[in-house]
């Protein structure tokens, strides 16, 4: 039996009410089959079922209060201990199961356990929550213990890399590990088994015993070929379950992700339209004999007689998957280019004053341990600027009838992590002196360079700057990082010849920005004036002292 952990289902929540139990104990559930309705204050959410089982036990009764991470319902998978229905057969290479435990090797009858576990303690399974806002799974990255080991409370165990983050999580009370159910550099699945251990006190309540061996697969050759082939006839243009989505385990759609698939271009061959491993291979397959097809005789390595051109060896392509960061960044990318009108703007800066007042307080940073980069005071003099256009610092509403003046200003900054681009961001720079600004940024760059970036840090920005003159970079057209209104570009800084107030030419250092603003409500005349506000603390650095308090 396991327990069903009610998710995190949405920022802040901490509970909700039920409103609706969908399903009764003893009821037989499919995967995505919703369960039950819970009303949080913000909305009404429906919870669907993690995995095909039966129901065993309601813990929250219809109008009471159910908490975040408490569990929710209890439920036997299909296949598990006292399930009185015909268990699932074992996975087949061509008939994959969702469940991350079930792709990994088949655990024993009986729990392994350290020696100095009683006899009578029961495992219980730790079940993947909700590690972000529409994350459905992660890879595993790093196990930090193994089966057998030893746990205490909040002991980091394992970290999963989401499509946003380094994740790190820890051992929800002491006890002993009894089974790692997803190897290292595998895809865990949210609201499935991660691994098992033993509680430190032998406590039998709500525990879960390790699922028994699962039966031999059959043998492929007993597969009827011309019933597979019907099958895939009759779905052509990929299938969906019966709850709207494509079933498809989490290996089939790493697959899928690996060779630069499209789901939906599949057909599956599987129960309620599934793509099986076997479909993507064969869709492989097709794929390299049509291209075979198309291919020129010259192509195939033999010359002919016309050849004038001796043929070079192609060497292999190297096929690398978007996972992790740079996935999400490509959708986020594509849906803000393709959903927001962005208008630009360039200007020029005269940070020359700016340059010489950081020389002169760079010993001090230093004896604080802080590196003083021209990034904090680009941050503080933006919060500055705030003050003058808010609405660069605002947000619209879904349906944008509304925009939402924030009462602090959070500075996101891109930074080109070892997983790719993130942007972590400075919470209340409005808030901060420019030396705490500074060692905020050291932080939180160290953290995303060594991939570890926390959550808190990644959420809640308000506006964005992009500092491409770090790399070399003099120009560019960022990319609104939504749900912000905008995002500016700092090029290099140069030393460039200018006029001064006597028409003498001297020798400046001058830095391109240029900025993005979400057209829908900011104007020319908006950013303008933002931006000229933001040159003037710029340019001439001592007059932000005016404004500390």
């Amino acid at each position: 039996m396991s327990d069903f952990m009610l998710p995190d289902i949405g920022e802040g929540i901490v509970e909700c009410e039920v409103v609706e139990w969908r399903v009764s104990e003893g009821d037989e559930i499919a995967e995505d089959q919703p369960v039950v309705e819970v009303m949080t204050d913000k909305a009404l959410v429906e919870i669907t079922a993690p995995e095909a089982g039966r129901v065993t036990r309601l813990y929250v009764a219809k109008g009471d209060i159910a908490k975040v991470h408490a569990p929710l319902f209890a439920y036997e998978a299909t296949g598990e201990v006292g399930l009185e229905t015909a268990p699932r057969p074992a996975a087949r290479e061509q008939d994959e199961v969702a469940s991350p435990a079930a792709e990994a090797p088949a655990p024993s009858t009986q729990v392994d356990v350290a020696p100095s576990v009683g006899a009578g303690a029961a495992s219980r399974d730790f079940i993947l929550p909700d590690i972000g806002e529409g994350i459905v799974e992660c890879e595993v990255v790093e196990w930090r213990v193994a089966e057998g080991e030893a746990i205490e409370e909040d002991q980091p165990l394992v970290d999963v890399m989401t499509d946003k983050a380094l994740v790190e999580i820890t051992a929800p009370e002491a006890g002993t590990v009894s089974k790692l159910y997803v190897p290292k550099g595998e895809i865990a699945k949210v609201h499935a088994p991660l691994f098992a251990y033993v509680p430190a006190d032998g406590d039998q309540g709500q525990s879960r015993h390790a699922e028994p061996e699962r039966p031999q697969p059959p043998s492929q050759e007993s597969d009827p070929v011309a019933g597979s082939a019907a099958s895939v006839a009759s779905t052509a243009g990929g299938g969906r379950g019966p709850y709207g989505r494509i079933p498809a385990s989490p290996a089939v759609r790493r697959l899928v992700r690996e060779h630069g698939l499209v789901l939906e271009a599949i057909a599956g061959s599987g129960k309620d339209g599934r793509v099986l491993k076997g479909d993507v291979l064969r869709h492989l397959e097709r794929g390299e004999a049509t291209e075979a097809q198309q291919t020129p005789p010259a192509a195939t390595g033999k010359a002919t007689a016309t050849s004038a051109v001796p043929l070079q060896a192609e060497g292999e392509v190297r096929v690398e998957p978007i996972r992790g960061v740079r996935a999400v960044m490509a959708r986020r990318m594509v849906e803000s280019a393709s959903t927001i009108p962005h208008f630009q703007y360039g200007e020029e800066i005269d940070v020359t004053e700016l340059l010489g007042l950081r020389e002169r307080l760079k010993p001090v940073a230093e004896t604080r341990q802080v590196r003083l980069t021209l990034m904090p005071f680009f941050m503080k003099a933006l919060a500055l600027a705030v003050r003058e256009e808010p609405i660069l610092n605002a947000r619209l509403n879904e349906d944008v009838s509304e925009i939402h003046y924030l009462p602090s200003v959070n500075v996101g900054m891109a930074v080109d992590s070892q997983s790719g681009l993130i942007v972590p961001n400075v919470k209340r720079v409005e808030q901060r002196s420019v030396l705490d600004v500074a060692r905020e940024i050291q932080r939180l760059t160290a953290d995303a360079r060594e991939g570890r970036v926390a959550q808190a840090d990644l959420k809640g920005g308000t506006i964005s700057i992009s500092n491409i003159g770090a790399l070399g970079g003099t120009y560019a057209a960022p990319i609104i990082n939504a749900p912000e209104l905008a995002i500016v570009a700092i090029g290099k800084s140069q030393w460039l010849p200018r006029f001064d107030a006597q028409g003498e030419v001297t020798r400046r250092a001058i830095m391109t920005v240029t900025w993005a603003g979400d057209h829908r409500v900011i104007d020319g005349g908006s950013i303008a004036r933002f931006c000229n506000a933001w040159k003037g603390y710029l340019e001439s650095p001592e007059t932000m002292l005016l404004h500390l308090g």
